[in-house]
């Protein structure tokens, strides 16, 4: 096995302990939007679908236990987080259904073709530079901060690869929607904003889903979302079934 130029990586588990993940144990670690995203993704057997920004394969490796038969790439530009999501493909038993590359939205690789994907998956970072104090750990930065590339940039590219008439899903930070429905507006119809709400307390949700399908006219539809969390910390039954592996029917 590849080993990885991290220093230091922990070993984890997802979905309930079907997915092993191996990840930096400083800089940039996957978390529950990960899981969130790929439990959202529509996909059956058979259908292809694209993460850019795959970081070590965390949503790919979980969409790809959850649907058994689909096809996972993924595009990522910084080739250690490549290496070590090749690690937990190994793993986790995936060498024919997911493969994670390098490069990004600015520089995909020439073989993926426009428009050859049924569906498009992104978790893209969620900060702007220049508005925000920057992690002295540079991968850290890179997955949260935006680069050259903002956010109706990645939009641009996912509506790009993705089919006529598939899907696009995004997870993003709610105060941040306007700007997801920008990028989408003209282009995409069928728009579900799907919120996540932390708690049962009435705290405005932080993390929104939103799924949208290209070249499609249907209006858009605002979902009553998943609460996250009961009031004791714990999941609610509705996200720890997301966790283990449902599908999260936005």
């Amino acid at each position: 096995m590849t080993a990885p130029a991290f220093d230091e990586f922990t070993e984890d588990r997802l979905l309930d302990g079907n997915v092993v993940l191996r990840q930096p144990r400083a800089g940039f670690r996957a978390a529950i939007d990960s899981v969130l995203l790929a439990g959202a993704v529509p996909a059956g057997p058979g259908d292809t679908v694209l993460e850019p920004g795959a970081g070590a394969g965390a949503a790919a490796l979980c969409l790809a236990r959850r649907v058994a038969g689909c096809a996972v790439v993924g595009i990522e530009p910084q080739a250690d987080l490549v290496r070590l999501a090749g690690d937990n493909v190994r793993l986790n038993g995936f060498r024919n259904e997911v493969d994670v590359m390098i490069g990004d939205i600015a520089r995909p690789p020439p073989r993926l073709a426009a428009g050859a994907f049924d569906h498009v998956m992104m978790n893209p970072p969620h900060l702007v530079a220049g508005k925000v104090n920057v992690s002295p750990d540079p991968a850290r930065a890179a997955s949260h901060v935006e680069g050259v590339s903002g956010l109706a940039d990645w939009l641009a590219f996912g509506l790009r690869m993705v089919r006529h008439k598939g899907t696009l899903t995004l997870i993003h930070r709610a105060d941040r929607l306007d700007e997801a429905l920008a990028g989408l507006h003209g282009r995409a119809g069928e728009i579900v904003v799907f919120p996540l709400w932390p708690g049962r307390g009435g705290k405005p949700a932080k993390r929104v889903l939103v799924r949208a399908r290209k070249g499609v006219a249907t209006p858009l539809r605002f979902a009553s979302g998943l609460v996250l969390h009961e009031e004791n910390g714990g999941y609610t039954v509705a996200a720890d079934a997301v966790l283990r592996g449902h599908y999260l029917d936005v």
